[in-house]
C-alpha cells in the first residue's frame, strides 16, 4: 500500500480520538481507579435547573461511583439554593458519596448548598458562612418627581404592590420584607442546624451574617475538614471505597445559543432588584 493510500486511515484514527471524548462529555479516560462527576458552580446562582441537570445525570450513570462539588460562589437566589442542596442531600443519603470543596468563597447560598454533601472541605482561607438572607430594591419616586413623571397603579390589595420602586416605603412595607426574610432566615438556620448536629440556638449566634474564613469555620463546627481541591478529590475517591487515583468527570455542557457562544460572559441578566425584590442568601 503506497503512503498516499494510509492519508484517510490516518484522518479517520485522528477524528476518533477527537471526536470520541467530546461525544463522550470529554470524560474518555484510560485510568483507573474511582470515576467522581464534577460539578462545578462558579457564580451567583440565580437558576437551579443546569445544576440539578447535572447532579440527576451523575447520579443516574452506573459508572459514576461519587461526586464531587466545587463551589466559587457568593450564594444566590433563595428558591435556587434551596433546590440545589436538596438535590444534593438526596444523593449524599444515596449510595453516592457527595465531597463539597470550597474555593475562594462558598457564602450564604454557597454554604447552604455544601450543607447537604457527606464531607465539606475549605481552605483555611476560604470566605464562607454568611449565614443570612438580604433583600434589596431601588426607590426612585423622587427622581421621577423631579422629573414631573407620574405612575399609577391599580391594585387588589394593601400589599399588594409593595416593593414597587415608583413610590416611597411604608411602615407597613418594611414590617411585612422584614416578617418574609425573618421567616427565609429561620429555614436557613434550621438546615443548618440539622446538617451540622447544632442546637437552633447555637447556630443562631453564628448566623450573623458574618463571613468566616476556612479555618474559623472548622473550629466553629461548619466544616469538616481543611483542604485543598486535590484533597477534597482524594477525599471523594477514598469514599467510594474503590482503590486508584480518582477520575474527574465532567458533565455534558449545556446547549448554548450562537449569540451566547459568540459573546460568552457578555450575556448577563439584569441586576438583580431592578425589576423587583428577590430575597436572597447572598453576600451584599
Amino acid at each position: 500500500m503506497t503512503s498516499s493510500k494510509w492519508v484517510p486511515w490516518v484522518i479517520v484514527v485522528i477524528l476518533v480520538f477527537i471526536v470520541l471524548p467530546l461525544w463522550f462529555g470529554g470524560d474518555l479516560q484510560l485510568a483507573g481507579g474511582p470515576r467522581l462527576g464534577l460539578i462545578e458552580i462558579d457564580r451567583p446562582i440565580y437558576s437551579s435547573r443546569q445544576i440539578v441537570k447535572d447532579l440527576n445525570y451523575f447520579e443516574d450513570r452506573e459508572d459514576i461511583d461519587g461526586i464531587l462539588i466545587r463551589l466559587e460562589t457568593p450564594g444566590g437566589a433563595v428558591a435556587a439554593s434551596q433546590e440545589i442542596f436538596e438535590k444534593v442531600k438526596s444523593i449524599a443519603r444515596g449510595y453516592k458519596p457527595v465531597v463539597a470543596s470550597m474555593g475562594n468563597v462558598a457564602a450564604s447560598g454557597g454554604y447552604y448548598i455544601a450543607l447537604g454533601a457527606d464531607s465539606i472541605v475549605a481552605n483555611p482561607g476560604t470566605a464562607t458562612g454568611s449565614i443570612g438572607v438580604i433583600m434589596g430594591y431601588p426607590v426612585i419616586s423622587d427622581l421621577m418627581a423631579k422629573l414631573g413623571v407620574g405612575y399609577q397603579q391599580i391594585r387588589s390589595g394593601e400589599l399588594k404592590d409593595s416593593g414597587s420602586p415608583f413610590r416611597e416605603v411604608t411602615a407597613e412595607d418594611k414590617a411585612y420584607f422584614q416578617d418574609l426574610i425573618d421567616n427565609l432566615f429561620e429555614q436557613f438556620v434550621r438546615d443548618v442546624a440539622q446538617m451540622r448536629n447544632k442546637t437552633v440556638v447555637e447556630v443562631r449566634k453564628l448566623a450573623t451574617g458574618q463571613v468566616y474564613s476556612g479555618s474559623q469555620a472548622f473550629s466553629l463546627g461548619l466544616i469538616d475538614r481543611l483542604g485543598t481541591f486535590e484533597d477534597a478529590v482524594y477525599l471523594a475517591g477514598h469514599m467510594t471505597g474503590i482503590p486508584g487515583k480518582p477520575v474527574l468527570v465532567k458533565p455534558p455542557g449545556p446547549k448554548r445559543s450562537l449569540i451566547e457562544v459568540l459573546l460568552g460572559d457578555l450575556v448577563v441578566k439584569l441586576p438583580r432588584g431592578l425589576t423587583h425584590p428577590v430575597p436572597e442568601y447572598m453576600l451584599p
